[in-house]
This record gives structure tokens, sequence and C-alpha cells, in this order.
């Protein structure tokens, strides 16, 4: 048996707060740069540093205004010539030569695309998180990009909410670490290497609750709720040493975030540390007005600006009311020069004084053969397998033909998936493309995709792909949802699947051949229906350029699932918001219910035991947090605690057997969960505080070791303190959020 021991959590990147390096120390040599150059400039100067445009026109029209100093950044200009001729400008022909700061989304990926972030969070590995970030940042900065709109990392429990997919779903802690590895990724050792560019955690903060799952819509969190959980990821991300971040479109509690002091200069600065840039959203200042907290566009200067808002986005009124607003004394001089010092400070470490300038000969970077087996990788440890009954996968040599159907088996354009500017489909690699490519000499391959599009709704050609069924052995369905139908401003009241894609899998099931459901998407879908017609399902998170090898080589075996889902997957809608970390109620569900079919009818009004659950969707979700299957089995033994009774300054170690009770090597993503029991304030129902990936060969037994500080038992408590409150917990160690045996410890003062 082998010994697997998860370390603190600092060296398996597992915790993200106590271990990570932090904002960066003051470097007095580079302060003094700041103060020198800041006493140099005019306060139009100043203001110029505050405003960033989008690319517009030719090299003549944007130099004017750069000579003037009257631009700090420049958004979605990726042509390195004219980046390099644009940076001339600002450098040699602009007064004080400032560069520029080229920034642009690159979400998840820049040529060579990942899986979106959800699907990267599926992997339950940071290391796929922060290497995906590292690809990302080595092709961008390869065409002059040095700052990117990334990591967003919204908590998010509403499926319907467009954005979900560029998150890393529901959970406080795996959204943590996650992100921190992004930023890390995007970052590098230092931001000062050329390869580097600067993150932006986003969208600060709470944008992820926004009512109905409507984008843009209004938040309502109270001050505990937010520090328990939506806070910790951006706190994460500034240990992590985020150079900047972008407020977010949303009021909470009636305060868009471009406007709420609270957030950024007591939390963010005063409490953190930050030093970096703060950013507005696109537009997000002069965006007040229609919420209906500034009067025009003067009031949104005033009070972004007051909030503590370093640089503006696009919308041109810091440029043209700043000077006009200090003359009369509502801004002070020294909050201009505060933004402004922050702004500098970013691009001295960026080292953009020293070297602003591109090398127009260097070979391309993009779709570097590493970039593509990462992203490879990324995909296949991605990947989620809901359902496998009799073993229908992998694909063996008994199956000697397959049907390959639906809309998404050859839709390189759609499987890339949201916030995609620069990805191309002509690198994209299909699932269909790979079969044929990888295993078209095992198996015959029959292609009738019976529908153009994932939203199309005739039906005529559905009768070909049922056809293509009847002659093969097993049917691969591919389904899901156009990269357009998720992302930003792109929200549903309906998660069923879209279009005739429902018929479609019903038309096949139907030839009694096994279907396999593979589906690609951008958020968790109601496919309830389409589970119980299939044998097997793997869910995918548009999974980018690599996806169809990575999806190949699953459906054959030459790789195994190891995915779990990071969000909970409702039944129906109306069961959201649903997530696994939510508190109890005073009469919670019980694990027995009567469901509306099986109510007798003139039931009594309390004979169905009055507790919280629906009655025609049950308490449970279609599939619970943490979720996946594997090819083999795993089985855990031998749970112990070192200790029952600790005191706040000890660490937990828990200690178990894991063992591969199956036939292939595989990996399972062990998940920790703890309970407080009795608090100031009522407290989850469980909370995940440890993940590991633990590979293991058929047979084999690992004894494993997962560390856990009592201090990371903290939350704001009734007084809005942040601390470990004594009483008893309850923990469980298991393969998903459902499952696994409850042990208990006692945290004492």
């Amino acid at each position: 048996m082998k010994l697997l021991r998860v370390w603190p959590a600092c060296l398996l990147l597992l915790t993200v707060v106590s271990c990570s390096k932090g904002p960066e120390p003051k470097d007095k040599a580079l302060e003094a740069k700041v103060e020198k150059l800041l006493s140099q400039m005019t306060l139009e100067e100043k203001i110029g540093q505050m405003n960033q445009i989008s690319s517009f026109g030719n090299i003549e029209d944007m130099s004017v205004i750069i000579k003037k100093g009257e631009i700090g950044s420049i958004l979605n200009e990726v042509d390195p010539l004219r980046v390099n001729a644009l940076q001339r400008v600002a450098v040699e022909e602009s007064r004080l030569g400032i560069p520029l700061l080229i920034a642009r989304d690159v979400i998840h990926g820049f040529k060579t695309i990942f899986p979106i972030p959800l699907g990267q969070a599926a992997s339950f590995n940071p290391e796929v998180a922060e290497e995906g970030a590292r690809v990302a940042a080595i092709e961008a900065s390869s065409v002059g990009v040095r700052w990117t709109f990334a990591p967003m990392i919204d908590i998010a429990r509403d499926p319907r909410w467009g954005r979900i997919a560029e998150g890393c779903g529901e959970d406080t802690y795996l959204t943590s670490v996650m992100g921190a590895a992004m930023v890390r990724g995007f970052q590098g050792d230092s931001l000062s290497d050329p390869t580097s560019i600067a993150a932006c955690p986003k969208h600060f903060v709470g944008y992820g609750a926004a009512e109905g799952g409507r984008d843009y819509n209004s938040t309502f969190i109270p001050e505990r709720l937010m520090r328990n959980v939506y806070l910790p990821p951006f706190e994460a991300a500034a240990r992590a040493g985020a150079a900047t971040y972008m407020t977010s479109f949303n009021d909470n509690d009636g305060i868009p975030s471009t406007g709420n002091a609270f957030i950024l200069k007591e939390v963010l600065r005063k409490e953190w540390g930050f030093d970096g840039i703060v950013v507005t959203d696109w537009a997000s200042a002069t965006e007040m007005i229609s919420h209906g907290f500034a009067a025009d566009p003067k009031e949104a200067a005033l009070r972004s600006v007051n909030a503590g808002v370093d640089m503006e986005m696009v919308s041109y009124s810091f440029v043209r009311n700043l000077p006009e607003l200090i003359k009369e004394g509502k801004v002070k001089q020294s909050t201009i020069d505060d933004a402004v010092r922050n702004i500098l400070r970013i691009k001295f470490r960026l080292g953009l004084f020293d070297n602003p300038y591109l090398d127009e000969k260097k070979p391309s970077v993009l779709y570097a053969e590493s970039h593509l087996a990462a992203a490879k990788k990324a995909a296949v440890e991605s990947a989620i397998l809901l359902k496998n009954d009799n073993h229908t996968l992998p694909l063996t040599s008994k199956v000697k033909t397959v049907a390959i159907v639906g809309p998404l088996a050859d839709a390189p354009y759609e499987q890339m998936g949201t916030w995609v500017f620069d990805g191309e489909k002509a690198h994209t690699q299909t699932p269909l493309h790979a079969i044929r490519e990888m295993y078209g000499d095992r198996v015959q391959v029959i292609y009738e995709p019976g529908l153009a599009y994932s939203r199309d709704k005739n039906t005529t050609n559905i009768i070909k792909a049922a056809a293509a069924a009847a002659r093969a052995d097993v049917v691969l369905a591919f389904v899901g949802e156009e990269s357009i139908l998720s992302g930003e401003a792109h929200c549903l009241a309906d998660l069923n699947l879209v279009g005739a894609q429902s018929e479609l899998i019903a038309a096949v099931a139907k030839t009694g051949k096994p279907v396999v459901t593979v589906v690609m998407a951008g958020r968790p879908l109601t496919i309830g229906k389409e589970v119980d017609l299939s044998a097997a399902v793997l869910y995918n998170f548009h999974p980018g350029t690599m996806g169809g090898p990575a999806i190949a080589d699953l459906l054959f075996g030459a790789a195994v699932p190891s995915g779990k889902t990071p969000v909970t997957f409702p039944k129906m809608v109306g069961q959201i918001p649903m997530y696994y970390a939510h508190n109890n109620t005073g009469r919670p569900a019980a694990r027995t219910e009567t469901l509306i079919d099986d109510i007798p009818v003139e039931a009594g009004q309390t004979s169905l035991g009055n507790t919280s659950f629906y009655l025609d969707a049950g308490f449970d979700p279609l599939f619970p947090f943490g979720y996946g299957l594997s090819y083999t089995t795993f089985e855990y033994s031998n749970i112990q605690l070192s200790s029952a009774t600790l005191n706040k300054n000890d660490v937990l170690a828990v200690t178990f057997d894991l063992q591969n009770t199956g036939t292939y090597p595989a990996t399972e993503i062990v998940q920790l969960y703890i309970q407080d029991k009795v608090g100031s304030v009522t407290r989850p129902v469980k909370e995940l505080k440890r993940f590991t990936r633990v590979a293991l060969e058929p047979g084999e037994k690992k004894a494993v070791t997962l560390e856990l500080p009592v201090s990371e038992l903290a939350f704001y408590n009734i007084d809005m303190i942040k601390t470990v409150e004594p009483g008893d917990f309850g923990l469980w160690v298991a393969g998903d959020s459902q499952t696994g045996e409850e042990l208990v410890f006692k945290v004492i003062d």
C-alpha cells in the first residue's frame, strides 16, 4: 500500500490565503520613480492615465490623443505592428513618455482555447487553471496584450445566469483555489516578465447573485453573507498578488459596485492592502445613471472616483468632468494622485517603461504543441461522467460501428464556448474529426447529425439519424448549446436542451441501441429526461480547441473521466437557486418524500409531514455538487481523525485508505466537507474545505492524509467578527457532497 500525504495547503495549491505571496511589498526604488513621474504631470496628463479607450480608426487618429497624454490604456488591439506603433507614439512623442497598457479579454485562452472556466473548475485541479492561464498569457503577450480581465470569480448559484460559464461555480473554496491559480498563471513568477499579463479578478463584487439569474440585475447580499461567501475568492486573488480588480455592473442593496466606497476602500484597500488598479467594467461608471444612482456623467465620475475607482473603461466621464469637479472641490487633487500612483505602479511592475516594444521578428508561440497538449489535458480532466449503465463506456473492441449524431459533433466554433475573441475554428478539433482520425481504423463511423445546429427545430433529418443509429452498435449523440447561448447577456429562463435535440435523442434511443449522450454546454442543463434515455452521459462544459481529441480518448478508454460537477445540476428550473452549502431550515426535508403523483386524494393538509421540499421535484438535485463517475470504482476505508478535540491553533489531520477497486487506472477527486453544528448564526449543512486528486492503478490502495487548520473553520459571526466558534463539528470524506459517513470532532477555547 502506497502512502500519499497531502501536505499543508500551500504546497499543493489547496490553501489560498495563508500560504500565497500576497500583494507585492512596496519597492522603495519603484515608489520613488512613481513619485518623480507624478510630480512632473499636469492635471490633464493625470486624468489621461485614468482613461481607457477601445481601439479605433487608424494610427494617425489615435496618435492625436496619445500624444496629448489623454490615454492610459487601450482595449482590443491585438495587431503587434499597431501595438508597437501606438506604443511608440506614447513613449517617444508624448511629453512624459508614459507607455500604454494594452488590454484584452483573454478569459480561457487567446488562440489555444482551453475549456471554459466552469469546465476547468470541474477538474478540481488548480494546476489546470494555472497552466491554462500561463498559456493564455504567453500567447496574448506575444502580440502586445499585457492586461486581461480575468479570472471571473463570482460565486454563481443560478445556472440561468449566462456568465456562470466564465466562473468556477457555486463553491467559495473551490473558486478561491482555482481563481488564485489563474492569477498565478497569468502573472507568472514576476509581472516584469514579458510573457506575464496583469490579472484582473472580477466582478467586484456579488455579481453572480443577480436576481432571477438575469445579467446586470440587482443583488441583495447582506454583509455577513458577502464576507462569508462572495468576498473570499477575491481576497484569495489579492493574496496571490492580483495586479488589478474590476468593479461589477450590479448594484447591491441599492449601491452600484462602481460607486461603492465600502468594498473598494474599506475592504479592498484597507483590509487587504491592495495597491494596484481598480478599473470599471465597460461603461459601468456612466451606467450608474441608468441605475438611478447618478444624475449625469459628471455625477457618475464624482461617485466613481470618490468611491475608489482608478481607471474608467470607455465611457469618458472622467476626462470630460474631473477637471471641473476638482475645481469645484468635489474631488480632491489627492484622490486623483492616489489613482494615478496605482496606475503608474502597475505599469512599472509590468516593466513597460524598460521594455515597451514587441520583438516583431520573434517566432510565433501561437498554437505551440505544448499549448495544445495542455489544452487537451485540461479538456480530459474537465469531462464529467454522469451516467454509465452496464459499462457502456469505454467503447470496447466489440463495438464495430458507431453512429455519430447531433449538432455539436462537428461544430468547431461552438465547442470553444463563450468569450473567445481570438480563437479560430480552423484550429479547433471536433469530436467527429478526432474519432475518424484517431479511431477510424477501429470502428466504422456513420455520421448523420440530424440537426444543423443546437437551436434547430427542423426535425426532417432526425429520421436519417435514427436510421444511422439502427445500423450501428452504439450511438454517440453530441448535443448541448452553441457558444452564443452562454456568457454575458446570454441568460435563459428554460434550461432544457434547445431546439429539437431532445426529440433527436428520443428517436435514436427508440432504436434500442445504447445511446451515449455527450453534452457540450456553458452551464448545467435540466437533462433528466435525456439522462433516462441514455446508457451513458459525458458532460463537457465547452471544452475548447482540443475538445475533440479529449472526448475521443475518453469514449474509447485511452483516458478515464475524473471530473466532478463544480455546480449543482437541478432537475428543473423551479428548484433554482439550488446549491449544496445551503442553511438548514427549521423543518429540513425528510429523506422520504411524498411527491405529487403519490399524494392520496383528499389527503389531510398536514399528512405529508410539513418539511421543506418541492412536491413536484422533491428535495434532491439531478446531480449534486462534486459528483462524477469513473470507469472504475473507489473505496474509502479506515477514516481517522488525529483528535476528537482540538483548540483553535491546532491542525486537524484526516487519514484514510483509498483503493481503486476496479479494472482501470484512474484518478479520484477526494473531497473533505465540514459542518459547524451550532453557531451564533446559522451555518451551511456542508462546506468544502479540502480536495485533492489521487491517481491509483487497478487494485492499488493508498493511505491519504488531509490536513485542515482549525483556523479555517472561522466565519463572520453574529457580531460581524471573523472567528472560530467552539462547538461540535461534522466531517465527511467522500467523492461528492452527498455521500460519505459522518465523523465528529469538537473545537474548544
